[in-house]
């Protein structure tokens, strides 16, 4: 089976900085085809703006949360390279919650930020993929690779919510996997540790002192850059993982591996 994900189209939500980016940028580096999903139109643009009509990058702005922005995205996807192969959900936000606080509303707004965009681009895409891929039954039909966290298996106070949301995030790889299973679009999850994305960048500018507790319990003793989850996801993506399904990958230099009694996971 190949690695390759060359001539492949990719959608990549989340892609205007941090991980997601490292993973649009990768996928267009190994030759695929990416649409960069994400809010910030400012950031996408000067990624992707100035660049030729042949060019294999695109830029798709808009709020995920929104089901009509879900469906302009798949059309602008379709305008722009015919098809869709790979799905990567990407988008993702961390916010603080008190836990004890009855009018705290976090829960729901990262269920909402991290978990139903996911969900719901998951299934218009799928539907594609089922419909691009009839009478084609000697090949895969398409690949969903969900971006999660340890912070779902891994219990902090202040990370109840995003925890949550990683949570169903998972238990959406292995349902949709399973449903998906017969349309031979497979569907699996990297869940990585501590990664210097968008947002650990801001929390480690306020607490500096942060990134000496997180390395103090990371066994591999440092953060990881974010294009060291890329080569998980294109592996995911790509045929070579052609008969795993509703997997949740870990990168978390042996994160998970020690005393649960530590800096909170991002």
């Amino acid at each position: 089976m190949s690695f390759s994900i060359e001539g492949k189209t990719a959608i990549v939500t989340g892609a205007a900085n941090g991980v997601g980016l490292a993973i649009a940028r990768h996928f267009a580096a190994k030759g695929a085809n990416v649409m960069f999903a994400d809010m910030d139109e400012t950031r996408l643009a000067k990624e992707c703006g100035n660049r030729d009509e042949d060019s294999t990058m695109r830029y798709f702005a808009g709020d995920l949360r929104e089901k009509l922005t879900l469906a302009n995205l798949l059309s602008a996807t379709l305008d722009s390279f015919d098809r869709v192969d790979i799905l990567v959900n990407g988008a993702r936000q961390i916010l603080p919650t008190q836990a004890l606080e009855a009018e705290d509303d976090t829960v729901d707004t990262l269920l909402g930020q991290n978990f139903m965009p996911a969900l719901r681009l998951s299934q218009i895409v799928a539907r594609r993929m089922i419909k691009q891929a009839e009478g084609q039954q000697d090949r895969q039909a398409g690949a969903i690779v969900n971006i999660s966290s340890i912070a779902a298996r891994r219990t902090n106070p202040r990370l109840l919510a995003y925890s949550i949301s990683c949570a169903a995030l998972d238990q959406l790889t292995r349902s949709l996997a399973v449903t998906l299973a017969p349309h031979r679009i497979r569907v699996n999850s990297v869940a990585f540790g501590s990664v210097m994305s968008a947002s650990l960048k801001a929390i480690l500018k306020d607490q500096p002192e942060y990134r000496a507790e997180i390395e103090a319990h990371t066994p591999a003793g440092r953060i990881a850059a974010p294009g060291e989850v890329c080569e998980a996801v294109q592996f995911l993506a790509s045929e070579a993982s052609g008969f795993m399904t509703g997997q949740i990958m870990t990168v978390d230099g042996g994160r998970t591996l020690v005393d649960p009694v530590a800096a909170p996971a991002h």
